[in-house]
Parts: structure tokens; sequence; C-alpha cells
């Protein structure tokens, strides 16, 4: 007999063990968000290398500050759309149809992006954040539905799925990067009679054919999930739910008519939106949103918090702000990092050329290899284990020591030579080690620090401070082409160690403030 879960969906028999002992339903998820982060890390891992290539070179010939802020605009605005595509899946669509609607505009971005137009560029980029947004929340929600309440799987099934979407973070660079680096495909274009600098239109149309299997393999499986995320948290009254929905059509209506107005004005030449205008208007945004969010968290009406609340909130405040910072240094594998595995690196192993691209899967590999170590380890240490302040600044610190390891190799190319790849290997494996000591504590400590009444709320900060920081990591990259690499390395490693010593210095003082939550 199904059990009805906390949060509305109705989670399969504990006898249903078809998929490594776990539901079945697992094995749609599973393949599901693998296809849909092989489309994003695979699109991700030369976004930016495609936007500075020249115009003759098949790119859209944009310089180094302008194509970063568009990239740190791109991937801040997927995560900060992850909180209006929770809000509308719990109220409205429901987490299945939300994952269904959302796979479909990804598919349909990366297929945008895979037409040699910039119109049809940004516009792809634009479909892939509304997509990802309705998608990358509630697929996780999908997974904790499957399950009972007191089913002692559940993190053991939330494992697996990390795997699946680790597995697509490794596939996708590899075959988007070889569709767009090797020399030989584009070799094997010529001789079919195509311009060989379309092989970066390839590279964006494998994206869109894994989201597009992704969906297939969703609703082909789609019955093993039984009725598990199918319909919306329930409404006050139907009345209720049916003004929202008439409020939600209304808006969407005004919406997709702004955009055609936009698309028709854009076109004829009567207004002019350029990429930089674009960038520095979501800064705004982003400000407002951050701090309009946390004056209501504190200051909003109805919010009578506790003392003990009160201190929590001020942790979950200090972690926000640390892992918007760690992500801000993190976050650019595909930005200074991936520039500077192009050109400053010798991307020769065993004598043979592999693409600069493949190195953005060293992280997932290192996970896939990593992460068991971790677990064992803070089991391990039982008690006796760092509280998650002391966590988050050993992230933070990791993350910037990365950075500092990349000083002397910058220094060596900088004479003009390529350095070992071994390098930026070592960089991946401690940034890789850093993400493991302060992601999943966060996502943990926000669901022990929140109060109840705002548990799902605080796990949108999480992804809001991803956004944020991935939006400084872009602003930060910008400054690529005008100083030294091994300034630029230095500086934003030394920014990262900073964060992290301070943060070591209040773990005591946060530690208490948490009241006994660890």
């Amino acid at each position: 007999m199904a059990t009805q879960t906390a949060t509305g969906g109705m989670a399969p028999a504990s006898s249903d063990k078809a998929f490594f002992g776990h539901p079945s339903g697992l094995s749609t998820l599973f393949f599901s968000e693998m296809w849909e982060r092989f489309s994003y890390y695979g699109m991700r891992g030369f976004l930016l290398l495609y936007m500075v290539a020249d115009v003759e070179n098949g790119g859209l010939g944009l310089s180094v500050p302008v194509g970063t802020a568009v990239y740190g605009t791109y991937t801040s605005m997927v995560y900060l759309l992850s909180l209006p595509g929770g809000w509308l899946a719990d109220r409205l669509l429901g987490p299945r149809r939300a994952v269904l609607y959302g796979g479909i505009l990804i598919a349909a971005g990366h297929f945008s992006l895979a037409f040699p137009a910039e119109a049809t560029f940004y516009l792809g980029l634009l479909l892939v954040v509304f997509g990802t947004g309705l998608l990358k929340p509630n697929i996780s929600v999908i997974v904790g539905h499957l399950y009972g309440e007191k089913d002692i799987r559940r993190d053991s099934g939330f494992t697996i799925f990390y795997m699946g979407i680790n597995l697509g973070a490794f596939m996708g660079p590899l075959i988007t990067g070889y569709l767009v680096q090797n020399a030989g495909f584009r070799t094997w274009l010529s001789g079919m009679g195509m311009d060989p600098n379309s092989a970066w239109h390839w590279g964006f149309g494998a994206a869109g054919v894994g989201m597009t299997l992704g969906l297939i393999q969703y609703i082909a499986s789609g019955k093993l999930l039984g009725e598990a995320g199918l319909k919306p948290s329930p409404a006050k009254s139907p009345e209720a739910f049916a003004q929202l929905k008439r409020t939600a059509t209304i808006w969407f209506g005004v919406f997709l008519a702004s955009l055609v107005v936009l698309g028709f004005s854009l076109s004829s030449g009567s207004i002019t939106i350029t990429p930089e205008q674009v960038t520095t208007g979501y800064r705004y945004v982003l400000i407002a949103v951050v701090v309009g969010f946390f004056w209501w968290l504190f200051e909003g009406p109805g919010n009578n918090w506790t003392r003990e609340e009160r201190g929590r909130l001020w942790v979950i405040t200090v972690m926000f702000v640390a892992a918007a910072i760690f992500w801000s240094v993190f976050e650019q594998a595909g930005s200074t990092l991936n520039l500077f595995a192009t050109g400053s690196t010798d991307n020769r192993l065993f004598g043979l050329n592999f693409p600069s691209v493949w190195f953005q899967s060293l992280n997932a590999l290192f996970i896939v290899m990593f992460a068991p170590v971790f677990a064992w380890l803070w089991v391990k240490m039982g008690s006796k284990q760092p509280a998650s302040p002391a966590k988050f600044s050993f992230g933070l610190m990791g993350v910037g020591l990365g950075f500092l390891l990349l000083v002397p190799a910058a220094q060596l190319a900088s004479s003009g030579g390529l350095v070992s790849p071994l390098w930026l290997t070592g960089v991946y494996l401690i940034h890789t080690w850093a993400e493991l000591a302060l992601s999943p504590v966060g996502l943990s400590s926000m669901t022990k620090l929140a109060p109840p009444r705002i548990v799902s709320l605080m796990m949108g900060v999480w992804f809001l401070g991803a956004s944020v920081g991935n939006y400084l990591g872009g602003e930060m990259a910008g400054l690529y082409a005008s100083m030294p690499l091994q300034n630029l390395f230095g500086y934003v490693g030394l920014f990262g160690v900073v964060a992290g010593l301070i943060m070591l210095a209040f773990s005591g003082k946060l530690t208490k403030m948490m009241h006994g939550v660890r």
C-alpha cells in the first residue's frame, strides 16, 4: 500500500526494491537528471569559449569582459529562477509537470543555440534558464516523494540520485568537447561539405539531443513514479486555487506578450539592447532580490521569531554569504579555468591531444571517487567532527588554495609556453575536496537550522547564494584579459582563503548561535 508523504505526494510501498533496493521510480529520475546534467554541463563546458571566439572562427566575437559577464549572468539566472520554479510547482503545476515542461524548454533552448545566429543564441540561453528553473528544484522533490517519512532508504536514494547527476556532468563535456574542439571532427565536417566552424553548433545540438533523450525516458517510464509529485500542494480551498490559477495565467500572458513585443522591436531595430546593458540591469535585480528577501526574513510582518530561531537565522545569513563567496570562486571552472586550459595548458596525454573542455569533467569524476570517503569520515568522527561553520571555513580555504596553486603555473605560462595539465588537475582535485566540505554540509544545515514553517523557503536561500556567487564569478573572470594571470589567480585565491580564515575565527560564536545544531 502507498503511503502519504509529508509533502503531499504518494510514496510507493517499502516493498518496491526494483532499482538497487530502491523504488523503481528512482530509475526514472536517475536517468532523467543524468541527461539534464549532461546537457547543462556539456553546453557550459564550451559556452564561454564560443562567445569569445573570433567571428571568422565561428564564434560571437565578444570581448573577454563582456563574454564572462554574459556567462556569469546566465549561470546566476539558472539558480535564481529555481525560486519561482519551485513556487509554481508547489502551488500550480505539481513537481511532475514542472519537470516535464522544464525539460521541454531546456531541449528547445539547446536546439535554438544549435542555429548559428546571435538572436537564436540569446533566445536559447533564456529558454535554458527558464527550463532549468522549473526542472532542477522539482526533480529532487519527486525523489523525496518516492519514500515514506520513516523509510530508512531515503538518504541512500538521494546518494544514488547524486551519482546520476555527476555521471551526466562527467559525460557531457567529454562528448561536446570532442565535437567542438577535435581537429579530426572538423576535418570530417569539411569532407562532408559543411563549414568546420559549425562544430560549435554540433556541440549545442548534442546537448539538445541529450535533454531530448532524458525527456523520452521520463515520459516512457513515468508510470514507475506512481502518484509521486503528480499534484501541487493542496490549496486552502478550490476557490483559492482557481484564483491563483487565473492570476498566474494573466501574468504569464503579460510576460509572453512582453517577449513578443521585445522580439519584434529588436528585429526591427527600433530598440537595441547590448549584452552589457542586460548584465548590468541584472546586477540591480539580483541586489534587490537579496536585500528584499533578507529584510522580509528578519523584519517582515508576521515573522515573530523566538530568540533561538533568530540566532539560527543569523547563522543561515552568514552561511549564505560564505556560499556566495565559495561559488564565486568555484564556478570559475567554466570561465577563467576554461580560458587557462585552452590558451595556456599543454593539452596532451601520453603524446595524444585532447580537448581542453575535458577538464570540465574532472570535478564530477573526483566527486564520485571522494564523496564516499567524506561521508565515511564524518560518520567515523561522530560527535568529534567539526561543526558546520568550521566545515564551511575549510571549504572556503580549500577553494582559495586551489587558485593559489595556479599562481606559479601562470608565471610559467607568462613567458608564452604551455604548462602541464597536472596543474589544472590538481586545482580540480582540491576544489572537489573543498566542495565536499561545504556543499553537502550547507544543504543539511539549511534544513536543520530553518524554523519548521519555512524549511522549503530556506532551501531557496542555498540556490540564491549560488546565484549571487555565479554572478560575482563572472565579474571576476572579466579581469582575465586585463591583468597578469598570476595576479588574478593570486587575488581570487586570497579572497577565498581570507574569507575562510574569517569564518574559522567566528566559527565558535556561530556554533553557539546554532543552539545545539551541529
